[in-house]
């Protein structure tokens, strides 16, 4: 295990591929163990045959398909006329784009990735700082780690053998309040800065009547999801297969705006999407398979426990060590590593596996947004052009705000589990 630990630190510290180094690290486990590598392989291959993992390649078809149907124009206008009139305009309208965003791409960094492309330009222009408008952007991607259909949730359900059904329900209360709490800073942000609203006035009933009907195939979309799978309409691999059946139908025939060309362009996009995440579950399931013959879970588990028997301490240690993990490595990566080691400690200090899931992907996600290799932050700073110095200073209120938000979701779990337990019955 000294040698996997020791070569995984060298390769990643070397820029290598986290896949790669993943991979290459188990292989070194193996061979120094003797292990027949005809068992390696055996190993990885097994782990693409899932059935619950065929929702990830559904979902990210059907969310490049709906980016290219028209929706993203048509909620960007309908956030405009929602939270245009608050100070601080455009950035308001960038959180709740990705709140509403979060149900169709549910990824962090592609949200952030087509707001900075789309949003970013213009909001340098009206004056906002460089280093706001990259912060803002790339934080508003978090709220896709909890609103449906979450990859990471997704990963997290089939690896930690979770209901995924009760995981998207979970997820909607934090991520309402993310958007809240992001918003909230915002506001104190611009009104210190003087960041004018977009509005003028605020939108009239009739206005937002209007927007929500020429906005209501994109907000159903995580409404059906979610009423399917609770009526056993559908599994949630079926979900995914639905969404993609939808993304096409709302393309084609409802806004017209799917070509021929496009659906090519889309098909091509979630190849090398797919190609490279499942790469990552492969080699993920070879590292977990070493960490396992190891016995590191057993070992960690036994060093925390002697730690403290307060679960609230065994929880903040096991958060605080996600969270660095997070800011070196994929979040993809992470979850398939790390749900393994740590849900049988959590579960067996009497946390819900529901909750603990919840807590655990928003912290994992805003790795991904922090210093020093966070994948999605380094995406919308290339994108605006932006130093990850000016970044991290402005990042600051955002995470403090987010931080809290953890607190009180670890503190009171049925800010989680109301609306699971509403719907399934409590677990």
């Amino acid at each position: 295990m000294i040698i996997l630990g020791i070569l995984f630190v060298v390769l990643l510290l070397l820029g290598v591929p986290v896949a790669f180094t993943v991979g290459i690290s188990a292989a070194s486990f193996f061979v120094t163990k003797g292990i027949p590598m005809e068992i390696v392989v055996q190993k990885m291959v097994s782990s693409t045959q899932s059935f619950s993992l065929l929702a990830v390649p559904f979902f990210v078809l059907a969310g490049n398909l709906m980016n290219e149907t028209g929706i993203t124009s048509r909620l960007i206008k309908f956030c405009n006329l929602a939270t245009g009139h608050m100070r601080g305009g455009l950035a308001q309208v960038s959180v709740l784009l990705s709140c509403l965003m979060g149900g169709i791409s549910g990824s962090a960094t592609a949200d952030a990735a087509m707001e900075s492309r789309i949003l970013g330009p213009d909001m340098e222009k009206k004056g906002y700082s460089k280093g706001f408008t990259a912060a803002i952007l790339a934080m508003g991607g978090l709220i896709t780690a909890t609103i449906p259909p979450s990859l990471g949730l997704i990963l997290y359900g089939v690896t930690g053998e979770v209901s995924i059904g009760r995981l998207f329900l979970a997820g909607i209360v934090p991520g309402i309040l993310m958007t809240i709490v992001l918003m909230f800073a915002v506001s104190r942000i611009s009104k210190k800065r003087d960041y004018a609203p977009e509005r003028e006035k605020i939108a009239t009933l009739p206005e937002l009547l209007k927007g929500l009907i020429d906005n209501i195939w994109a907000l159903m979309f995580p409404v059906i999801l979610i009423v399917g799978i609770r009526f056993g309409v559908f599994t949630p691999s079926e979900a995914g297969a639905f969404a993609v059946v939808y993304a096409l139908f709302v393309g084609m025939f409802v806004y017209r705006e799917l070509t021929v060309k496009k659906l090519i362009e889309c098909l091509a996009t979630t190849a090398v999407d797919l190609s490279v995440i499942m790469f990552i579950i492969i080699c993920s399931n070879a590292f977990g398979y070493a960490i396992v013959t190891g016995q590191l879970p057993q070992s960690l588990a036994s060093f925390i426990v002697k730690l403290s028997e307060n679960k609230y301490v065994i929880l903040t240690i096991v958060m605080l060590f996600v969270f660095v993990v997070g800011m070196f490595m994929e979040a993809t990566a992470n979850v398939l590593l790390l749900t393994p080691i740590f849900l049988p400690i959590i579960v067996s200090y009497g946390f819900d596996p529901v909750h603990f899931g919840i807590i655990y992907m928003i912290l994992i996600t805003m790795g991904g947004m922090t210093p020093p290799i966070g994948v999605t932050m380094y995406t919308t700073c290339s994108i605006l052009d932006c130093p990850v110095e000016t970044y991290t200073k402005e990042s600051i209120p955002f995470i403090a705000g987010i931080i809290i938000l953890l607190i009180l979701l670890a503190v009171f779990p049925d800010l989680c589990l109301f609306l699971p337990n509403l719907v399934y019955g409590a677990a």
